[in-house]
């Protein structure tokens, strides 16, 4: 039976998204916890994987494109099997028991209550305003302060309350116009999400069977004894007294706000006057108790007073005219690959870095000597190499990979060098680098990294390296820290050659010296581990002569 794939909600706030990579075509076989594709959403682009067996028959959106949750992503099945029922507007399994329980549940509504059924219906121009989600982790709002009362006028655009979040107090405002006809919850009353907040429509219209239904479909979450008072009061108030009550409260609440200096006003208002360098202290609000709305910021002429203010405050509060620009450049599926890449290294490895100081004055001698032969060309980063390569003969534990169970300690080096390109970072992988020559290094890396840049390097010669190396010397980075290229177990950070004051048989003099960075992995290379490793590297780099062998 054919299986309807739609696409996934992958985090809380997604509403579409978009396939990166697909990683199974049509025709191939599934197995349950496949990976089938890629998926952007509005956080991050996150592995998809089937939840059922057998082939896939059909992709319903193409790498690139987007396409809303729900809709449809994939069909899997038997292979052969017959889904132009399910292209053609069929549905799958679930959407049918879905469906059926639907209509079922709709029966029982019709047959058992159907005064209930008429009473949901919403009168003409009504619309019931839900607790929102203000934040991408709330579940739950408190309302602070209501800045309307039941039977006040509101226009789209008026705060209606102000809501506490778990990250902040915020203001809701309303994005219908009418006359607040109920208030759901009072002031400092707590509700989930999508639990009844108030309701608006023409005055005068009778909504007390709205405001019944909904609470009792389970929308608010005050306490069960709270909900009942609620329920028996709401029935022995009167509307008069309701709106005495909500008066009183705003008086409250108004007194107190005035006393700690608070100012009401609009978002507008507040991004009006930040922007024309007016304090909001000098301005008379028009709004409900003294709000400042966007007609006085409009139609405020500050006091020669102010102004002389304002001209002293030049240096810290003016106004930059200019345009606001920000352009989306597409992320490349090498961009993608690095950042994942990269991402699963930092927060899975525990780093740890060591730093050593290397005296240059041999090494800079020596491959002067060597570059003078013919055909022969040999850079500090090759000498670098070739040492790391020596010493991780010495020190097999910093050649290792580890593997949850056990840890693989590797026979052969196998060297990876960090090469810039265009859309980021490779690293092409020198083989079996202790068995070469420095000559030969040199000439494979320069071969390797021309490929890089050039796009024409191959998979298999950028994988199975044991050690990297990263370098940022020539751009005269002195020192720095690179993220483990995993399944490696360290990287080397080569800084640039500095000349300064160094002691040398008790004399200062001028040197060269340049500053090395080992970053490890701890659950394989212990600090003494790291730390024997960089002395060894350290005697080699300044005794090239045990290298040349």
């Amino acid at each position: 039976m054919a299986e309807v794939i739609n696409m996934p909600r992958l985090s809380d706030t997604m509403e579409e998204g978009t396939v990166a990579t697909w990683l199974k075509k049509v025709g191939d076989k599934v197995e349950e916890g496949d990976i089938l594709a890629e998926i952007e959403t509005d956080k991050a682009t996150m592995e998809f994987e089937s939840f059922h067996e057998g082939t896939l028959l059909h992709i319903g959106v193409q790498e690139g494109e987007t396409t809303k949750v729900d809709e449809l992503l994939a069909i899997i099945g038997d292979e052969g099997e017959d889904i132009s029922g399910l292209l053609g507007g069929g549905s799958s399994k679930e959407e049918t028991k879905s469906e059926e329980k639907a209509e079922d549940k709709e029966e029982e509504i019709t047959e058992d209550d159907s005064t209930e059924s008429s009473s949901e219906e919403l009168p003409d121009g009504v619309t019931v305003v839900t607790m929102p989600r203000l934040s991408d982790t709330m579940e739950e709002g408190t309302v602070a302060t209501w800045l309307k009362k039941v039977g006040d006028e509101v226009e789209e655009g008026d705060i209606l309350a102000e809501i506490e979040t778990d990250k902040a107090t915020m203001e809701f405002e309303s994005f219908q116009s009418g006359t607040l006809l109920h208030i759901g919850l009072e002031e400092g009353q707590s509700a989930k999400v999508d639990a009844l907040l108030a309701i608006i429509g023409p005055e005068g219209t009778d909504v007390s069977g709205v405001a019944k239904n909904f609470t009792a479909g389970g929308g608010s979450t005050a306490k069960k004894e709270e909900k009942k008072e609620t329920k028996s009061e709401s029935k022995k108030e009167t509307p008069k007294a309701e709106t005495k009550k909500t008066e009183e409260k705003k008086e409250e609440v108004k007194s107190s706000s005035s006393d700690s200096g608070r100012i009401f006003v609009s978002p507008l208002a507040k991004k009006m006057a930040e922007e024309k360098g007016i304090k909001l202290s000098d301005v008379n609000g028009s709004g409900e108790n003294g709000r400042i709305v966007k007609r006085d910021i409009e139609n405020y002429k500050s006091s020669p007073k102010a102004e002389t203010s304002a001209a002293a405050a030049t240096v810290t509060n003016f106004a930059i005219a200019g345009e606001e620009s920000t352009e989306e450049v597409k992320n490349s599926s090498m961009r993608k690959a690095i950042a994942k890449s990269l991402g699963n290294s930092k927060f899975s490895a525990p780093h740890f870095y060591l730093n050593i100081e290397v005296d240059m004055d041999n090494a800079m001698a020596s491959r002067k000597t060597i570059n003078e032969l013919p055909d022969t060309k040999v850079s500090f980063n090759d000498m670098v190499v070739k040492a790391c390569a020596m010493a991780l003969v010495k020190h097999p534990q910093v050649n290792t990979t580890w593997a949850d169970d056990v840890t693989k300690y590797h026979k052969h080096i196998h060297v990876g060098v960090a090469v810039a390109v265009d859309e980021g970072l490779v690293v092409p992988v020198i083989k079996h680098t202790n068995a070469l020559s420095l000559t030969q290094i040199g000439g494979a890396v320069r071969d390797l990294a021309g490929k890089a840049r050039n796009k024409k390097i191959k998979p298999d010669e950028m994988t199975g390296s044991t050690f990297t190396v990263s370098n940022l010397g020539m751009f005269g980075i002195e020192s720095f820290t690179s993220i483990i290229n995993q399944p490696n177990s360290a990287i080397l950070s080569v800084g640039a050659i500095v000349q300064k004051p160094v002691v040398k048989d008790g004399q200062i003099v001028v040197g060269n010296t340049m500053m090395l960075t080992l970053a490890c992995d701890h659950r394989t290379v212990d600090g003494a581990v790291g730390a024997q490793f960089l002395q060894t590297l350290k005697s080699y780099i300044e005794n090239p002569v045990t290298m040349l062998a």
